[in-house]
């Protein structure tokens, strides 16, 4: 119930994993209210997204041209340290070259001090700098020189999945307002009534209703826990913003750009630019963020004149529910909560949460108690790892020059684990000892991006400072270098590489 990218996502993702454009198959029927306007909200994926497209039977280059998309190497971060715009470190999609050989970060520290983590072993800093692509023309289809994702325009999103859903996975589409959900005498949802197509039967519902989740929350009263008292955004500003010319460069990177109350992202797409400002309601009133956010734009010599751009208004309560499957009904999306867009978690979670329902669809009732439980455990975990590393960027701060980043800063904001966590890293770098599932969220090379994206300083241990330590290390630094200049001299330009694939066809 319910469409956009979470529905249309996890309709395209069940489908093609169980044939349903067969007699054989899983029937799956997406229901659609004619009035009710997607928020079209998420423009940013992870590299998993790569496969996700190849698995539903995607060409690429489809894909880049209809959904106006642009490639993405990671996460830029402006200011959060210190406040200054010439201030950055990045969060970028590969591992740190010898990262699962050695521990760098006491030969990069004494060794490599004056150049950020990113840059000593990894590529993607450089390649962002200079707006490089992360491919070549005759890279195969989602294959990659450096590991990349996407930015992408989610209402172009939404509606190729729904062309390639109905004509191409055997998903029935049904345009129709749901005015209400029978119950079973069990207790299950039976069935929706909708106005004009009566009422639709099925086995299991998934709740893609947004924000209003009107199955697990309105209809079942499945709690919804706030963490604002930990992440304090709760608003948000977005305007799309036009390229003053036709061929501006295109960013590689997500840009996330610290102010006194929250940050702006800043997204690159052929046709334009997704900006916004997510924001503290605590710290600053809508006038004063929505003026914070035309100043950014302006300063920028890609925007065209940021006054006659519509600025569009979004609020929300960090947090997600109490569970995400319950009895015959699991919601997935804002459906299952939501909080800020820093590091692009939404889509990556539709596509988690898309992708365990379809290998553990339930083969009768009997068994949907035990899957739904394994599906409440994960996600769980998974919703409390994303909270505490997003706080992570916000409690490394050095700045005090406005409340907001104080009171990020203050005890007891932090949960318990990540203050745990922080003062064992004082010691030792992140490692796969501190996150234990076999599918984390974020791998401990992208705590390190931040903790030392951000200054942080690990006391190294005599003995990872030996000799073949430091050797292995070099090695990795050395092959890294080599590695860089091979692709700075074989990538072409972000756009270049856009513009190529949007003329080609799948």
């Amino acid at each position: 119930m319910g469409g956009g990218t979470a529905g249309w996502l996890t309709a395209a993702v069940l489908a093609a994993g169980h044939n349903a454009r067969l007699d054989s198959g899983v029937q799956i029927t997406l229901i659609e209210s004619p009035d009710v306007a997607t928020i079209g909200v998420g423009e940013g994926t992870w590299p998993s997204m790569r496969d996700t497209l190849r698995k539903i039977g995607v060409s690429e280059r489809d894909f880049i041209r209809e959904c106006s998309a642009s490639f993405k190497q990671g996460s830029k971060f402006v200011g959060w340290r210190t406040g200054t715009d010439e201030e950055f470190y990045y969060h970028p999609f590969s591992l740190p070259q010898g990262y699962l050989q050695t521990n760098l970060v006491p030969y990069w520290q004494s060794e490599h001090g004056d150049m950020s983590f990113a840059a000593a072993f990894s590529t993607q800093e450089a390649l962002c700098q200079l707006d490089r692509a992360p491919k070549q023309s005759g890279t195969p289809d989602f294959a990659a020189v450096a590991n990349y994702a996407y930015h992408l325009d989610a209402g172009k999103f939404a509606t190729f999945l729904q062309k390639h859903c109905t004509q191409q996975l055997g998903v029935r589409h049904v345009l129709d307002h749901v005015a209400g959900v029978n119950a079973s005498p069990e207790g299950d949802i039976a069935s929706l009534a909708t106005r004009a197509s009566g009422d639709i039967a099925a086995d299991l519902f998934i709740d893609c209703t947004g924000v209003a989740s009107l199955l697990l929350g309105k209809h079942f009263g499945v709690p919804f826990i706030s963490k604002k008292d930990v992440l304090f955004n709760d608003r948000a500003i977005a305007m799309q913003v036009p390229y003053a010319e036709g061929n501006d460069t295109i960013s590689s990177a997500t840009i996330a750009t610290a102010r006194d109350a929250g940050w702006i992202w800043d997204i690159g797409l052929p046709s334009r630019r997704g900006v916004g400002y997510v924001y503290s309601s605590d710290h600053a009133a809508d006038e004063e963020a929505e003026a914070t956010l035309r100043r950014y734009v302006l300063a920028d010599p890609r925007s065209c004149a940021a006054g006659d751009i519509v600025a569009r208004k979004l609020t929300f309560n960090p947090g997600f529910r109490q569970e995400f499957w319950h009895r015959n009904c699991v919601a997935v999306g804002m459906s299952a909560g939501f909080i800020e867009p820093l590091e692009a978690s939404a889509i990556a979670l539709v596509e988690l949460s898309a992708a365990m329902i379809r290998d553990e669809l339930p083969a009768n009732r009997a068994v949907m108690a035990t899957v739904a439980k394994r599906f409440n455990e994960r996600f769980s975990y998974r919703w409390e790892r994303i909270i505490e590393f997003l706080k992570l960027h916000y409690v490394l701060t050095d700045r005090t020059d406005s409340a907001y980043w104080r009171d990020h800063c203050a005890r007891e904001s932090i949960p318990e684990r990540l203050a745990g966590l922080m003062e064992l890293w004082r010691y030792q770098p992140p490692s796969r000892y501190d996150l234990v599932q076999t599918e984390e969220i974020f791998p401990s090379a992208s705590y390190q991006y931040v903790l030392y994206g951000m200054g942080f300083k690990t006391e190294p241990r005599a003995t990872s400072c030996s000799r073949d330590n430091f050797e292995m290390a070099h090695k990795s630094f050395r092959e890294n270098a080599t590695h860089l200049e091979k692709q700075m001299h074989g990538l072409p330009a972000n756009r270049e590489l856009i513009n190529y694939m949007s003329q080609l066809t799948g």
